[in-house]
């Protein structure tokens, strides 16, 4: 097993992308804190993985909110007595729109959870990531690096988020912390609506697909396949990395 006797927290993973993190991890030995906003939804999760003898525990979670984060992280190290990777992956979004018909209250939004969630995480999980050499991973977007129309706010937040992992990378490589960020093309989730712009039929999603070499969108399973590597010591040496998951949508 890959994540043997280390233990993780994973924002976002009542649902999509991070619920299937969570089943990777512990699939690979890792205790799990699944936090999410939608505290039933966490418990959920959590309660799906303890009924296959995993050690898994939920915690409603605004990861915007420095309480919040805090608390996360104070649970995650109280139930498994420490904390090895962290996981950033909540995100929103504002639906696929011209850049200025997104309202104000909307950029804040996306914001304060895309970005300022990473403020948190470095204010509170870092340093206790420090005791272990741990490991954050930040799931990011493709359209942070190649900006997806009527997207440009969701894309800006994005990028800075690639930029921010980068710069972590270099300020706590020296005591042995890794950060590195995932890139997933547009994937079938609870927001694909929002990211398309328009009602999720055949023919929309045809519109979308045929953008992506491989033929299809990110599945949750390509994510977490993507996190569990970076969480493990096969990429011991790995930091400041962002890997696409997007079928080769930015080549």
């Amino acid at each position: 097993m890959q994540l043997q006797h280390k233990s993780a927290l994973v924002t976002g993973a009542a649902s999509g992308f991070g619920r299937a993190i969570a089943q990777r991890f512990v699939r690979e030995g890792a205790s799990v804190l699944i936090a999410d906003l939608d505290g039933d939804g966490a418990e959920s999760a959590a309660a799906a993985l303890r009924a296959q003898g995993a050690q898994a525990v939920a915690l409603r979670c605004d990861v915007s909110s420095s309480e919040d984060y805090a608390a996360a992280v104070a649970r995650a190290v109280s139930e498994f007595e420490g904390l090895d990777i962290v996981v950033n992956n909540a995100g929103t979004t504002h639906a696929n729109k011209p850049a200025l018909q997104v309202t104000e209250a909307e950029f804040d939004r996306v914001m304060r959870v895309n970005l300022k969630s990473l403020y948190w995480s470095a204010q509170h999980a870092i340093p206790v990531l420090r005791e272990r050499g741990g490991v954050m991973i930040n799931v990011a977007s493709t359209t942070g690096v190649r900006p997806g129309p009527g997207l440009s706010w969701y894309s800006a937040s994005k990028a800075a988020m690639i930029n921010i992992t980068r710069g972590l990378a270099l300020e706590f490589a020296r005591e042995g912390i890794r950060v590195n960020a995932i890139n997933p093309m547009i994937g079938e989730t609870a927001l694909l609506e929002q990211f398309m712009g328009m009602p999720d039929t055949v023919e929309n999603r045809q519109r979308f697909l045929a953008r992506i070499p491989l033929g299809r969108f990110t599945r949750p399973d390509d994510v977490a396949g993507a996190a569990t590597f970076l969480a493990s010591d096969d990429a011991a040496f790995l930091t400041g990395s962002c890997i696409d998951v997007d079928g080769g949508r930015n080549l």
